[in-house]
């Protein structure tokens, strides 16, 4: 069952391979062995991947419940069972079309335990971290750019002890049935000042010296991705925020290279609870 969520979640059999420590072999044995106790196909399979068919789609409901199970009689038995209240802040580019259905993992592993979840700007997530109690476990995005750009000032979050749990691109992004040929100055759609990733990517753009005019702006990534699916411009996105009616921008639309984005689970306080310890440990796996 991990290893079938695993090739399911990642859409294909060598980046499943990856997430559960296997040879692809290995993999695509336990695939076939699991079909043929199903009896039917699970995986429709092409040279972009796999995609779940629907029996697949079902199977996969049943196996992040059960995984979930395991998991909390494991924590149970051996005394790691969560109760009480946590409260996470969270950025709304990680994964947002899969972050309702890893906090519902989460919650099935500890039914015990009461979550509060508020989604906030990295910026201030990395900033209330230290100086407040707002929230018990934070995540938030920040930029990987070289050296050379750290050196000038650009850089997006502080350099923290904090813990990497995913990497991702950044892309330029458009309506899936855009106009290919976009003319300049381009149109962008851009989330407020107050996001640092958005700062960052004017910043490029006037270093650059290319032309643009901000067409929209959104308020959150939400706002974001329904502006780019509309139609109304071209945006930033990390690789997990694109969805259906959003690609990325095709190489006729000439734009500066974008760096990676990691996602960065904030450290403990010293004087922290050894529950929520507990919870970051566990939600890191989930995260990752």
């Amino acid at each position: 069952m991990q290893t079938f969520v695993a090739v399911a979640e990642s859409g294909s059999v060598s980046a499943g391979a990856e997430r559960v420590f296997l040879s692809q072999s290995s993999v695509s044995e336990q695939l076939k062995k699991l079909e043929e106790r199903a009896g039917q196909p699970l995986f429709v399979r092409s040279k972009q991947g796999v995609a779940a068919t629907q029996a697949g789609a079902r199977l996969l409901d049943h196996a992040r419940r059960i995984l979930a199970m395991s998991e909390a009689a494991l924590d149970d038995l051996q005394g790691r069972s969560l109760d009480g209240e946590l409260r996470i802040a969270i950025t709304d580019y990680y994964r947002p079309h899969d972050i309702a259905r890893i906090l519902k993992t989460f919650s099935e592993q500890h039914p015990r335990l009461k979550l509060h979840v508020t989604v906030l700007p990295s910026a201030v997530i990395d900033s209330s971290a230290a100086e407040n109690d707002a929230f018990d476990i934070g995540l938030s995005l920040r930029l990987v750019v070289p050296a050379s750009r750290r050196a000038r000032g650009n850089h997006v979050g502080p350099r923290t002890q904090s813990s990497v749990v995913r990497r991702e691109k950044l892309i330029w992004a458009i309506a899936a049935d855009a106009n290919p040929h976009v003319s300049t100055p381009y149109p962008l759609v851009l989330l407020p000042s107050t996001c640092q990733l958005q700062r960052f990517v004017v910043k490029l753009l006037d270093e650059r010296k290319v032309p643009y005019l901000i067409s929209h702006s959104a308020s959150g990534v939400a706002g974001l991705q329904l502006a780019l699916k509309a139609g109304l411009g071209i945006g930033c996105l990390n690789e997990s925020s694109l969805g259906a009616g959003v690609i990325a921008c095709p190489p006729g639309v000439t734009l500066p290279a974008l760096p990676e984005v990691e996602f960065h689970l904030l450290p403990g306080r010293a004087d922290e609870n050894a529950h929520v310890s507990s919870a970051r440990v566990a939600l890191a796996r989930l995260f990752s």
